[in-house]
């Protein structure tokens, strides 16, 4: 195990008693449902919480990971050697008519979303069935594109996002705009920096509460001709980053390869830069399907094709 008897007394003596969990499998965790055992968990429930957690680990120099929703990360067989802090942080406050601030574990979907549109505000509903948190939704620029012809394009969480409070890799508590997070497709500078979102703030815009929801329903439409049922096809959304103009499923479909199966992992086939878990899979098989993708694609088109998930634990 990687971890001092320290981190845990001070631990505890953040959370409480009982707050720090031991050998607990991730995979329940995950969107994927694959992973094996982290050395300690805790759930952090509040900003104060979370903020602590993360000062404990860093000044024990223990490996330490966040964990959000458990989307888009592929979890290693052999779990992670250390502490993972489950963001729990909730809360949702209204403000202003059309302001709203949520916690960084506050799941976007289904929780923010239904409160918001509830009250009339649009902005967030775009992105009804995506699985993620609201730190998550930061973390990689949550966008969905929005398949009406009188609004095809791609649709960002940076449009709605007004403020953030974050706890900055230097430990510092503060407050930041949305031009803080240098957005891109799929990026943001929480790739590059070791910053952690505690809370967001986001500007809605009124709304008839009938529009939002038939704009959710074709959305969701759209989603489940192409995506898998996370209930019955556990994955990470897609593995391989966007490949401008081509596009990275379309390649692997190119190459033969959807409907692959390696043991009781396989590329979906509705959407070849998927895969999923047909139940009892793991990490091991998912990562055979990624070499056999990659490998193909390179080898017959000439095009590298880039991960987008993380890789997290020992595999």
């Amino acid at each position: 195990m990687t971890h001092t008897p320290d981190l845990l007394v001070r631990l505890e003596g953040l959370l409480g008693p009982g707050r720090v969990e031991r050998d607990v499998r991730l995979a329940s965790m995950t969107t994927f449902r694959i992973g094996g055992p982290a050395d300690l968990l805790v759930r952090a429930r509040t900003a104060d919480e979370l903020a602590g957690a993360i000062e404990v680990a860093k000044d024990d120099g223990a490996p330490w990971f966040l964990l959000g929703r458990g989307a888009n990360i592929l979890v290693g067989d052999r779990g992670f050697r250390g502490l993972v802090i489950r963001s729990e942080v909730g809360g949702i406050d209204f403000f202003d008519e059309t302001g709203v601030t949520a916690g960084a574990g506050v799941e976007t979907f289904p929780d923010l979303i239904d409160a918001s549109v509830a009250r009339g505000l649009g902005g967030l509903h775009h992105f009804v069935g995506i699985p993620s948190t609201v730190g998550g939704a930061l973390w990689q620029n949550l966008h969905f594109l929005s398949p009406a012809p009188d609004r095809e394009r791609t649709v960002f969480i940076e449009e709605v996002l007004e403020s953030a409070e974050i706890l900055t890799e230097e430990g510092d508590r503060r407050t930041v705009g949305v031009e803080y997070f240098d957005f891109g497709y799929d990026q943001s500078v929480l790739h590059h920096r070791a910053d952690i979102v505690l809370n967001a703030t986001f500007r809605l815009a009124l709304t008839p509460i009938e529009e939002l929801r038939r704009v959710m329903r074709e959305n969701l439409e759209w989603r489940d001709e192409r995506h898998p049922d996370l209930w019955l096809y556990p994955c990470a959304g897609s593995i391989f980053q966007k490949i401008d103009g081509i596009g990275a499923g379309r390649l692997i479909d190119e190459c033969g390869l959807k409907g692959r199966v390696h043991g009781a992992a396989g590329i979906f086939h509705k959407h070849a830069n998927i895969i999923v878990n047909f139940g009892g899979a793991t990490a091991a098989e998912v990562r055979t399907l990624i070499d056999l993708a990659r490998d193909t694609v390179q080898r017959e088109t000439g095009h590298e094709l880039v991960p987008e998930i993380a890789f997290v634990g020992d595999f």
